[in-house]
């Protein structure tokens, strides 16, 4: 594999954090729940996984302001706008999918 120096990384994996954002700010048709059923983490892990970093780099950042960051808006105006309540056969999978150790 090429090296890639340490900035560039970095600036490339930034523009990839920023890539999934925007994908996910558009894609409001899918759920958090089937997110976290599929791949293991949602929006929410990953406006927690910002405000991680920014503690971690001394950078202020409240959660609510993380999560808008990822969603967009204000978490609780894309909740009422795009989430929709669980079907049993999400929570059904969802349950099934925590409980897989993989």
């Amino acid at each position: 594999m090429t090296e890639i120096e340490t900035t560039t990384r970095t600036e490339l994996e930034a523009a990839v954090f920023r890539r999934l954002v925007a994908h996910l700010q558009a894609r409001t048709d899918v759920q958090n729940i089937d997110l976290m059923t599929m791949a293991g983490f949602c929006r929410n892990c990953l406006s927690n996984w910002l405000k991680d970093a920014a503690d971690a780099a001394g950078v202020a950042l409240t959660k609510d302001e993380s999560r808008e960051e990822v969603y967009g808006m204000p978490y609780a105006e894309w909740k009422r706008l795009h989430q929709t309540e669980a079907t049993p056969e999400q929570q059904t999978a969802f349950t099934t999918a925590a409980a897989d150790p993989h």
